[in-house]
């Protein structure tokens, strides 16, 4: 049941003006959106010397998933790291228990010596959730948030992921969970790190107008969103969508694929069934082409692929394959936007 854009073809166009790149209407059985993603610059510009990739958690954390018994990964932080640079990745993400782990056996300093060593210069954690609930709930949420806080900030964290658990039933309030990213964000920033709302169709907050209204209601300069293509996707959103995000609030966009239709529930698709780019029906090109107009601005695109047959491959296979994949949706969008208008 999946949305997927279908663009093929791409406009130059004069300096700030807005083109239609393509529009592909999608029918399912109660599903139907059109996506419309709009170029403003005359080409984009993604060589591949420009674009920095950081391989989120899962990626290369080998045969774990979320809400595993244990979510730590069964290769060594240093393999990992090791695997990522060889393959050209800059960026790492880590859970918290997975970085715990790692600090047990290797401290925060060989932590660190890992991550210079292997020219990591890019350090995200995740993924904190019930930061806006006033119940037991609220107790764990808060021991994470000060430790992810702490350990993050002495390692150079860029960016916090947050969400909301899966497990929430409760409507959501927007005012309320305004509130509380507002005070997040002063708290992650004393460290020099933006945070980022990850909307998710199996949780509360489950699309880009659920958070992006709790984002610009908290404005807050270090505050935004985690753009998702699965999420845009399967929660029946559109990159048109995407594309008219504001600038100053996308912080962090991810990268993957996956086909049409949803194996299991939502839950399980996102953790057993995602692919590599290029290897579903998602249009990774024409994602990239939408936060490009929107004016993503940061410093590294995150890569998040989580797949019950990937994650078994040894690996240098893993870290190879997803970068390689990745680099050639950049390529395919640069070249959708050369072409000459139809």
């Amino acid at each position: 049941m999946g949305l997927h854009p279908g663009a093929t073809g791409a406009l130059t166009v004069a300096p700030w003006h807005w083109h239609r790149l393509s529009r592909h209407s999608v029918s399912g059985n109660t599903l139907r959106a059109e996506i419309v993603v709009f170029l403003f610059c005359e080409s984009l510009d993604m060589s591949a010397s420009q674009i920095d990739l950081l391989a989120a958690y899962w990626t290369l954390a080998g045969d774990v998933y979320p809400c595993a018994p244990s979510e730590v990964s069964p290769y060594p932080l240093q393999d990992r790291a090791a695997a990522a640079a060889k393959a050209g990745w800059t960026g790492l993400g880590l859970v918290l228990s997975d970085l715990q782990a790692t600090i047990d056996k290797q401290g925060l300093a060989g932590v660190r010596h890992i991550l210079d060593d292997n020219g990591i210069k890019h350090f995200e954690l995740e993924i904190l959730v019930d930061w806006y609930t006033d119940d037991e709930r609220r107790i764990k949420s808060d021991a994470f948030r000060r430790d992810v806080i702490e350990l993050g900030g002495a390692l150079g964290m860029k960016n916090l992921k947050i969400g909301a658990s899966h497990l929430d039933r409760n409507p959501p309030s927007t005012a309320k969970m305004a509130d509380e990213f507002a005070k997040l964000c002063q708290d992650v920033a004393e460290v020099g790190a933006t945070v980022s709302l990850e909307f998710m169709p199996f949780s509360p907050i489950r699309g880009i107008a659920d958070s992006l209204a709790i984002v610009e209601a908290a404005d807050q300069p270090n505050g935004g969103l985690t753009v998702d293509n699965w999420h845009v996707c399967r929660g029946g959103g559109s990159y048109e969508d995407v594309a008219r995000i504001p600038a100053r609030f996308l912080k962090s966009v991810e990268l993957d694929d996956a086909v049409d239709e949803i194996q299991g529930t939502l839950f399980d698709d996102t953790r057993f069934q995602r692919r590599l780019c290029g290897e579903g029906s998602f249009d990774p090109p024409a994602f990239i082409q939408a936060v490009q107009v929107a004016g993503f601005a940061g410093p590294y695109y995150g890569v998040e692929i989580i797949s019950e047959h990937f994650r078994r491959l040894p690996l240098d296979v893993m870290a190879k394959r997803a970068f390689d994949s990745t680099m050639a949706q950049f390529e395919a969008a640069k070249a959708r936007s050369a072409k000459p208008a139809a």
